[in-house]
């Protein structure tokens, strides 16, 4: 039997995913592309097929829209590189994370990121989640696994949200 920590970690995890499946499932290829606003943060195909997500390091004025397709691309950075923290492997870097484009193979690629996570956090222990880690935030803050499990709760939820707000407002019949 799993602590109740991580059990409730889990469980806050089921149900952010099943919020985010209901809009995972209605998802047409063409909403991944679509821009929201004239100023949004999209993925360019580049000459060698690859895509390539818009990006600053530092925050533009204004905040760009970001599309759904760059919303799925930002979740399975951040998404692949908390695994990558967990099992102590070092993470990618964020120009080597690849979108595999709008559709199935982006729904696929999530859903391969939760089979991933799910059973990441079935391994946990309470020892586990005390150990510190420097994702997403530096080392220096002293915050443990537990914390790095609770952000990837907050910020798929958050990010659930964005898409299903995005897939919405195309199903309403907005550009």
């Amino acid at each position: 039997m799993q602590s109740p920590r991580v059990e409730l970690l889990r469980w806050q995890f089921d149900l952010t995913w099943s919020l985010f499946e209901y809009h995972l499932e209605r998802l047409a290829p063409g909403d991944f592309l679509a821009e929201p606003a004239p100023v949004c943060w999209t993925l360019r195909q580049a000459d060698d097929g690859s895509w390539v997500p818009d990006w600053a390091d530092a925050e533009p004025d204004p905040v760009p829209v970001p599309t759904i397709a760059w919303l799925s691309w930002h979740i399975g950075w951040w998404w692949t590189v908390a695994i990558d923290h967990v099992e102590g492997r070092t993470p990618p870097d964020r120009t080597d994370i690849r979108w595999p484009g709008g559709g199935e193979p982006t729904v696929n690629w999530l859903r391969e990121l939760r089979t991933r996570w799910t059973a990441l956090l079935g391994r946990l222990t309470d020892a586990d989640l005390d150990r510190p880690v420097a994702y997403p935030w530096p080392a220096e803050a002293g915050l443990s696994l537990a914390h790095l499990a609770g952000w990837v709760n907050a910020e798929l939820m958050k990010n659930a949200a964005e898409i299903g707000q995005l897939r919405m407002i195309r199903a309403a019949g907005s550009p």
